[in-house]
């Protein structure tokens, strides 16, 4: 379902750990699947510079693009409504935070970084939380 709330975002650089070449769908040396990074947890590593999120730990937003090498513009949404890619099954209402991964999984005693709008069954399927970084 499309939600017709804007989502805050800004451009920060790209670190080694969410650059990741996928390059064009179907054509030699593009990665499958080609989804990167984008949809995982991103933290503040470095001067204007964001990478994954570590499991329970602080992010400042969801990754929305694909950067492909260190250093290019990475948007990061940080307010309102987002899609994310999860790391196993999420109950519609649960708070989220981050796995090893940047992946969103149901909340324990880390940093709380949203709310599932969306069920998901299981790993890597997107679904929408609403952000409350």
């Amino acid at each position: 379902m499309a939600y017709e709330e804007s989502l805050k975002s800004v451009s920060l650089d790209a670190d080694a750990t969410v650059a990741l070449y996928t390059g064009v769908p179907g054509l030699p040396g593009s990665a499958v699947p080609n989804s990167g990074h984008q949809y995982k947890f991103v933290k503040i590593t470095g001067r204007h510079q964001v990478g994954l999120a570590v499991a329970d730990g602080p992010a400042v937003g969801v990754l929305q693009n694909k950067p492909q090498v260190t250093g290019q513009a990475a948007t990061v949404g940080f307010i309102g409504i987002s899609t994310v890619r999860t790391g196993g099954a999420v109950a519609a209402g649960a708070a989220v935070s981050s796995d090893a991964s940047g992946r969103a999984v149901t909340a324990g005693s880390g940093a709380k970084l949203g709310v599932a709008i969306e069920a998901s069954t299981g790993a890597d399927e997107l679904i929408a939380i609403l952000l409350t970084i």
